[in-house]
């Protein structure tokens, strides 16, 4: 089967300085493939998500220059997780390759990538080789999210690599059949399975503005991703209920013996105040962790879209 239409899936969210440069680039690095790959298609599938800044103008501007760029306008904010779906569900190439807009994802790797997806693979991951334009914080809170989320989760992530992925047809159709409306898309890949080969590259800086994921974002993204990815917080607080049972039961055996043989209670006020507070901290802690999972049931039920179109523009064009 011919494999000769490559759609690149670009979020963005108030990414006005950004996105000239990123279709200039873009536009180059294209060309210069489609000169080697004769046959080869491309399209740029943008998804708005619900920028309020020139962002959409700008994409419509080169639309009209180059039929190769496509448009989803999401009806409000969802967040790039939503809004990296909303691609898969419009994209329509032989292979969909997720993009930053800020060039972090640096294009030139795309003919890399398309050489091992011929050579048979149904995934190639991007790795990235070095994070040097990351900030000290940044990289230890990586190396450590990727550790804990790995510790938890039924099926482990590929450390340092994003959603910068090339991924064949058939894996996007399994990708679109996953629907869950808390998305943690790093673990889904990691779900569907499939044959995985990998690419490296460096990070460059952004090509401009400042990353619109906070820190709080991020935050909410890596408990999205834990809690999304496993049940195993609630096993352990199982099992951590279990040990301090038995601990309370050989704490009373104690007691009891204690006070049989002399004949007066335990001391130890302090210490008993001290018990209840920690055990107390604990109970709010597993109430905390069931609150969790109870808040993801409860978005699952409603059965609300993951996101909502606005308008779309050029998504029926033979790209």
């Amino acid at each position: 089967m011919a494999k000769n239409h490559i759609t690149l899936i670009v979020p963005f969210l108030n990414e006005e300085e950004a996105l000239p440069i990123f279709i200039e680039t873009v536009d180059r690095v294209l060309t210069s493939l489609k000169k080697k790959h004769k046959s080869t298609k491309f399209s740029v599938l943008f998804v708005n998500d619900g920028s309020t800044d020139l962002g959409e103008l700008i994409v419509s501007k080169a639309r009209m220059k180059a039929a190769q760029v496509q448009l989803v306008n999401l009806s409000r904010n969802f967040g790039k997780e939503q809004a990296l779906y909303a691609g898969f569900m419009h994209a329509k190439g032989d292979a969909v390759i997720p993009m930053d807009v800020d060039l972090q994802d640096p294009p030139e790797v795309i003919e890399e990538m398309i050489t091992k997806w011929r050579a048979g693979a149904d995934i190639v991951d991007a790795k990235r080789a070095r994070r040097d334009e990351d900030t000290a914080v940044k990289r230890v809170t990586a190396r450590w999210f990727y550790k804990i989320f790995n510790i938890f989760a039924e099926r482990p992530i590929a450390e340092n690599v994003g959603d910068f992925r090339l991924f064949d047809r058939t894996v996007v159709e399994a990708v679109k059949r996953v629907g869950d409306r808390k998305r943690f898309n790093k673990e889904i890949f990691s779900w569907i399975g499939f044959k995985t080969d990998q690419v490296e590259f460096d990070r460059p800086e952004r090509s401009t503005g400042q990353p619109s994921q906070s820190f709080w974002k991020l935050w909410n993204l890596a408990l999205d991703g834990i809690f999304a990815g496993s049940t195993l917080p609630l096993r352990m607080w199982g099992y951590l209920g279990f040990l301090i049972a038995l601990m309370a039961f050989l704490y009373m055996v104690f007691v009891v013996l204690f006070t049989l043989v002399f004949g007066r209670d335990v001391p130890g006020y302090s210490s008993t105040i001290t018990i209840i507070l920690f055990f107390g901290g604990l109970n709010l802690l597993s109430v905390g962790i069931l609150g969790e999972y109870i808040g993801r049931i409860y978005t699952e039920v409603r059965d609300r879209p993951t996101y909502l179109v606005r308008s779309t523009m050029g998504l029926d064009d033979d790209a």
